[in-house]
């Protein structure tokens, strides 16, 4: 799936890089060996950053979490329970799947890392109702076509995450490759053509080029 331009929150910063804020999302799973489901809540379509866009529960590290992955790992599971009601996931238990730094040429950025976890037996997700107004299960593939036929509205990093869990069957599955993964920072790029803007990731043609 192509995105051409930044998505709500994503506007172009003409000024100095601002310093991306350390960051941290949970992809929550379920489906065991059997199937591979994805939860996504809805931010308030009145947020200014990234108003009604579906994305994974995530937030900030607050200074208090400290530095460094103890620190990711805490805000990850603290935004898990204050976005999608979901508790008992220990900080230990997160898998880290993926590192992604918005582009300087962004306004707003973030230093995310991303992680992986089973929904916790018993468990039921539940939105605030004032940071996040909706939330839905789908599969990876069924987020995307969603997406396509306009009836949520995704981000290119959530659109990409979505992608690489596309190919996996199930969370088990899903779970053994990200365990032996080594995780690297994706730092993708906004490349300008005369009004437009278009988001390259590493290995994309015009990358590299200044």
């Amino acid at each position: 799936m192509r995105v051409d331009q930044p998505g709500p929150g994503e506007e172009l910063n003409t000024g100095e890089p601002t310093p991306p804020r350390q960051a941290a999302t949970v992809i929550v799973l379920r489906g065991g060996t059997e199937q591979l489901e994805v939860l996504l809540v809805q931010r308030n379509p009145a947020s200014r950053f990234m108003g009604g866009a579906w994305v994974f529960p995530g937030g900030a590290v607050d200074t208090h979490e400290g530095e460094g992955d103890e620190a990711h790992r805490l805000a990850a599971v603290r935004e898990l329970d204050e976005e999608a009601g979901i508790a008992g996931v220990g900080p230990a238990a997160l898998v880290k799947f993926s590192r992604w730094i918005t582009p300087a040429e962004v306004k707003i950025r973030f230093d995310t890392h991303f992680f992986l976890a089973p929904l916790p037996d018993g468990a039921e997700a539940r939105i605030d109702g004032h940071e996040c107004v909706d939330l839905g299960w789908f599969t990876p593939e069924g987020a995307l076509e969603a997406h396509r036929e306009g009836r949520v509205l995704l981000v290119f990093p959530t659109i990409k995450h979505l992608e690489q869990l596309s190919a996996f069957a199930s969370v088990e599955a899903l779970l053994e490759h990200a365990r032996g993964k080594d995780v690297r920072p994706v730092i993708p790029r906004v490349a300008m053509s005369g009004e437009h803007a278009r988001i390259l990731l590493p290995g994309d043609e015009g990358y590299d080029e200044e």
